[in-house]
């Protein structure tokens, strides 16, 4: 006698079908409600990059020696007995029974690593390493907040030296009291970190600047001279925050010398407020493509449009997320005029909450690299202006035939190549 079927709403059946963690959708919202941001992020190379950094190994993006693969299961269809759908009375699919399912129904998939899909990093660590000049510079993380006392980040956390600690007086008198790390857009106070939600913003902040050689991973840029400036507009386990934050936040990065803002959310809501702050600002701002659809499949923001990623200011660097075997990620946003570069952005290992390491992959995490990457550049050359940077970075990128007609330069970050442009080397 067979089993009975199982019965799942219509809503529920996708998420059965797809047992991959899913990456983050975007918040669609109503033109007369104000915009919600949300993060966009889900969820190893073999050649040490640091011999004191024992996560170094697993640094893909740093150094790939094609040595990693993913497997990912799924239900496979066409062995299934037929499957019952039930409409209501408009029609409308609102029940799904599906057969009895074992382990016969799945099916495996796996992608293998390619060999020198990273971002040359370790060149260009080592020209930086032998300048005898480099400039200091504050990179604005808005985000989530930022574990400021994780061992790999606690010397790499900006410090407002024009306020007092814990005296609960504003000693510079910018408005916001005891701003000594930053501040909480979201919860409009100077607690930058508050926990687990903040795994987001410490994990970017760790990709663009954790410690290298102290035992955890390598972060791309030095924070001898590049400092995080962690600002939280983003709060809760979703990773959200709305206009007024992302915009106190936009402003307050500027007016305290920030000179690099990563942006690692979007919104598929045009918010005219946010676009005006960043196009007259003076920061460079590096932002994350997204991460598709409520299926988690990339689409092109050419035509349909996500904010800021799609704002197309000179002074912004759109950013897609590459897998280890040179293409995109199948839930990258992409698009030739809004999406400028890819850098990696699955399966990448860097610093998480209370202290701790994680993996996540997205958007959120390909951007970071190249926001690292430009603070490499811009504290290399302290002559050299940010529109510079940007140019550098986009007239050096490793040629791929997988991102032609997907993004504009066709091509992934090279920091070698990069650095070696801005500083006119061989």
């Amino acid at each position: 006698m067979r089993r009975s079927m199982k019965l799942f709403s219509a809503a529920v059946l996708g998420a059965i079908l797809g047992l991959e963690s899913a990456v983050l959708p975007y918040s669609t919202v109503l033109a007369s409600q104000p915009t919600t941001y949300r993060a966009f992020e889900v969820g190893p190379g073999l050649d040490n990059l640091s011999a004191a950094d024992e996560m170094a190994d697993y640094q893909w993006a740093l150094k790939n020696n094609g040595r990693i693969r993913r497997t990912q299961k799924y239900l496979n269809i066409d062995s299934l007995d037929s499957i019952y759908v039930h409409r209501d009375e408009n029609g409308a699919v609102d029940q799904v029974a599906l057969p009895p399912i074992g382990p016969g129904n799945f099916a495996t998939s796996s992608t293998d690593a390619v060999a020198g899909i990273d971002i040359n990093i370790q060149p260009a660590w080592k020209q930086y390493d032998a300048l005898e000049q480099k400039r200091e510079i504050i990179v604005a993380v808005i985000d989530t907040g930022i574990d400021i006392t994780h061992p790999d980040l606690k010397d790499a956390i900006w410090v407002n030296s024009d306020e007092i600690a814990g005296d609960g007086i504003d000693n510079d008198g910018n408005g916001y009291v005891d701003d000594v790390n930053g501040w909480n857009f979201f919860d409009n106070n100077n607690s930058v970190y508050t926990g687990s939600d903040d795994n987001h913003g410490t994990h970017g902040a760790g990709t663009i600047a954790a410690t290298r050689g102290n035992g955890g991973i390598a972060g791309i840029s030095d924070n001898t001279y590049v400092k995080i400036m962690p600002i939280k507009a983003l709060g809760t386990s979703e990773g959200k925050g709305d206009t007024q934050a992302v915009l106190d936040a936009i402003h307050y990065a500027q007016a305290n010398g920030a000179s690099i803002c990563n942006l690692s959310f979007g919104s598929t809501h045009s918010d005219e407020t946010i676009a005006k702050a960043i196009k007259d600002s003076k920061m460079l701002f590096v932002v994350a493509a997204g991460n598709g659809d409520a299926n988690s499949v990339g689409y092109d923001i050419d035509k349909n449009a996500v904010f800021p990623a799609s704002l197309p200011y000179d002074n912004v660097l759109t950013v897609a997320n590459l897998m280890f075997d040179g293409n995109l990620d199948e839930s990258s946003n992409f698009g030739v005029q809004s999406v400028d570069l890819a850098a990696p952005g699955v399966y990448i290992l860097s610093t998480c909450a209370d202290g701790k390491y994680a993996y996540m992959s997205g958007t959120s995490m390909a951007a970071p690299m190249v926001t690292g990457a430009a603070a490499l550049l811009y504290s290399a050359t302290p002559t050299a202006t940010l529109s510079q940077v940007k140019n550098a970075i986009l007239s050096s990128v490793h040629p791929l035939d997988t991102l032609s007609g997907k993004v504009l330069t066709g091509g992934m970050l090279d920091v070698d190549a990069a650095l070696r442009a801005l500083l006119g080397t061989k």
